[in-house]
């Protein structure tokens, strides 16, 4: 299907609800709406009230992230935005995310980044930011896996207060917060069902990192927080493959790049007040893997596999938290594998993945050996390897089919 044109409709909020309506249409025909609740039935409602131009100056902003995920449906060229306007410097910001944070997407469908991607029009004024009072602490987004885990621990040893923040509801992100024993806030997210229906729709990877962002600061500024300290290391820095010119990043949105480019536009044209910054940037996977080491309180709980992510709450496992196929939970299990025990980690994957011959691509992908760096959120093959070569000289795997071929 050809379409013209992407629409940027409306957007809408609640105050009494939190409840958050984000409107957008594809040649004024195919309409989508995306919901968002925001837990806010417990904050002042009269101070809520007087934060109403940063709720809309943010709201806007999440509605162009929010176009991510349905602009791609069918890429239309031309871009109107209805629910507000933007400035040359604030477009530079949206093209580029609709350029190099939909990499992955235009490798995927095998579509030219420079002939697909739209251009954000725009007209010439100046922005201020809203200047925000009263804020404190640091809100920490959780994902329930090792990376997020790590910086809750460095928190806390840094004695520093801090809130749990994540949008969703899977089984790792609920049992794991449990154990960090901080409060949470809960952002629920319903995608638009249109998105299913869609005939000859395009699909793939958005940057979705990049929409959390905007949703973080947000819930910082309607609760109060100073900080929000993400957990994105050195390694996301790292491309996948050369496509077309363009670099393609799977982890773009957690890179240091966009790190920089979203707190610049965070500060340039919402405010000043709130932060957004990563504690683990300096950190590689496998210092990170060593780290999370330490707390084993978690183990039992903790998981990156995407499979507990899934759309379709009926497609998520429910009792072992690892499908032990992805390229994450290969990642995982061999970077961890050079800290711990065989025993201590089967415990937790329910089975030697170095044992299964039909992960042997994946692992060699991931050591650089193969194809291209998985489209997942992993280490580097510099990573892979040095992780490689402790597990080869504990010798506890090396009877296992992958490690006795090295």
């Amino acid at each position: 299907m050809k379409c013209k044109k992407f629409i940027f409709e409306n957007y809408n909020f609640d105050f009494n609800s939190g409840k958050t309506i984000l409107n957008y249409s594809i040649d004024e025909k195919i309409k989508f709406s995306e919901i968002l609740f925001f837990p806010i039935k417990k904050l002042d409602k009269n101070k809520l009230k007087k934060k109403k131009d940063f709720i809309n100056k943010v709201l806007f902003n999440l509605h162009l992230a929010g176009g991510l995920s349905y602009w791609k449906t069918y890429c239309p060229q031309k871009i109107i935005i209805k629910s507000g306007k933007i400035n040359k410097e604030q477009a530079k910001f949206w093209n580029k995310l609709y350029y190099k944070g939909m990499g992955q997407f235009y490798f995927e469908n095998k579509l030219d980044p420079k002939k697909t991607a739209p251009e954000f029009p725009y007209k010439d004024f100046k922005i201020k930011p809203i200047k925000l009072k009263n804020l404190k602490s640091n809100l920490l987004p959780w994902g329930g896996g090792k990376d997020s885990i790590v910086s809750s621990e460095i928190l806390k040893k840094q004695k520093k207060d801090f809130t749990l923040f994540y949008v969703g509801d899977s089984i790792p992100q609920k049992n794991t917060a449990k154990i960090a024993k901080k409060k949470t806030i809960i952002v629920k997210r319903i995608i638009s069902p249109k998105l299913k229906k869609l005939p000859k729709a395009y699909n793939g990877h958005i940057p979705v990192s990049a929409y959390y962002a905007f949703v973080e600061v947000f819930t910082a500024g309607l609760f109060g927080f100073k900080n929000i300290a993400m957990s994105n290391e050195k390694s996301a820095n790292y491309g996948n493959i050369l496509y077309k010119g363009l670099m393609v990043n799977h982890q773009y949105s957690k890179s240091q790049e966009f790190e920089k480019d979203f707190s610049e536009y965070l500060s340039k044209f919402i405010t000043k007040d709130i932060k957004y910054f990563s504690l683990l940037r300096k950190m590689s996977e496998i210092e990170i893997a060593e780290q999370f080491t330490q707390y084993p309180k978690y183990f039992k709980y903790f998981s990156s596999c995407n499979t507990n992510f899934r759309q379709n709450k009926r497609k998520r496992p429910k009792s072992n938290l690892w499908c032990g196929s992805c390229p994450k939970c290969a990642f995982v299990f061999l970077i961890l594998s050079a800290f711990l025990s065989k025993k201590k980690l089967l415990k937790i994957f329910k089975k030697d993945l170095f044992n299964d011959p039909k992960l042997e691509n994946t692992f060699l992908e991931l050591l650089g050996k193969k194809n291209h760096k998985p489209f997942e959120c992993v280490g580097t093959p510099e990573e892979v390897k040095k992780a490689l070569s402790l597990v080869i000289k504990k010798q506890e795997f090396k009877n296992s089919y992958f490690i006795k071929k090295q």
